[in-house]
């Protein structure tokens, strides 16, 4: 287990994203990003390099213009250490060699910020800021070869926007194995399968109630089915934000298997949200009992089962009517 945690810690962002070479390629040819424009940003490098203090200073005087991202810039050596890093981020830009190298430097960048929880907008805000600057100095430079500043700045267009792509890329990633934690771990929440009285069980449902975790509450409730010879069960979602279509079908097959077994399930806690995307994606629960909560699903289990409930008092006269 060790040795493959320390695998897992090595493999490259490139990996574990899946950008292959191919990829890297297939994104610059739909960016039509080429030769011609390597040789127009290697053109106009030395502009940026002395463009880049002044940009940098205005763009963070920006960002502290905003509560949402001062936040992460309140102490000073940070501040400037950032200020530094973002430089070097810039200048990266209009060197050329788009390579493997430079992909997996721009998706650790990424990670970074995805990581201290710098929102996505303010990661692309960034660049809308950096490009309108950068084509203002750009014009300046070559205010009498108009045609040049443009080319240049359409170039180095497509290379942001190469970066822009890589840097969701990284959000998304992160994002989707945060989820994918946050599943693995309500997989392995116990979810018991209760013994209310004689021949009655109850299912509490709570949270996403995904295929996989269906699957396994059906096995746990008709395992108890059959070893409690139960002959109703309630399964209570009121726990569960959201059923699709998927979960919906296997709850249906859940009843029909609960009723091969001899027992009736009875569906409680349906919100009006998911009655109505239910309703809306044609999934038929006719065949199924339902109840608005588990207090009505008590009640028509009690009484599919023989129950009657009376109230003290009523007893107490009963027995001295009846002695």
């Amino acid at each position: 287990m060790a040795e493959q945690t320390n695998q897992d810690s090595t493999k490259s962002l490139m990996e574990e994203i899946g950008i292959t070479d191919r990829e890297i390629a297939n994104r610059c040819a739909f960016l039509e990003l080429g030769e011609k424009d390597i040789k127009e940003l290697l053109g106009i490098d030395p502009v940026a390099e002395a463009y880049a203090d002044p940009v940098i200073e205005d763009f963070y005087k920006h960002l502290l213009n905003f509560e949402e991202t001062r936040v992460f810039f309140q102490d000073r050596q940070v501040l400037e250490r950032v200020k530094r890093a973002q430089k070097q981020y810039f200048a990266r830009l209009t060197r050329g060699n788009y390579d493997k190298d430079y992909i997996e430097d721009r998706l650790k960048i990424g990670a970074v910020h995805e990581r201290i929880g710098l929102p996505v907008k303010a990661y692309l805000g960034m660049y809308n800021f950096y490009l309108r600057n950068v084509a203002a100095r750009l014009f300046d430079e070559y205010k009498n070869d108009r045609e040049k500043a443009l080319r240049a700045f359409l170039s180095l267009l497509k290379v942001v926007f190469l970066d822009m792509g890589l840097a969701i890329d990284t959000y998304i990633n992160r994002r989707e194995q945060l989820i994918g934690k946050q599943q693995e771990a309500m997989r392995e929440l116990p979810t018991p399968v209760l013994r209310v009285r004689e021949r009655l069980l109850i299912l509490p449902v709570v949270g996403v109630l995904e295929s996989y975790r269906a699957h396994q509450l059906t096995e746990q409730l008709l395992e108890s089915i059959g070893t409690t010879r139960a002959k109703a069960a309630i399964v209570d979602i009121t726990g569960v934000p959201v059923v699709d279509s998927r979960v919906a079908n296997h709850l249906l097959q859940t009843v029909s298997a609960a009723r091969l077994m001899g027992a009736t399930v009875i569906l409680t806690g349906l919100s009006s949200q998911i009655a109505q995307a239910l309703v809306a994606i044609g999934v038929d629960l006719s065949q199924v009992k339902t109840t608005v909560d588990l207090q009505s699903g008590l009640e028509e289990a009690e009484r599919l089962l023989g129950y009657r409930l009376v109230p003290a008092g009523d007893k107490a006269r009963s027995d001295q009517l009846h002695p």
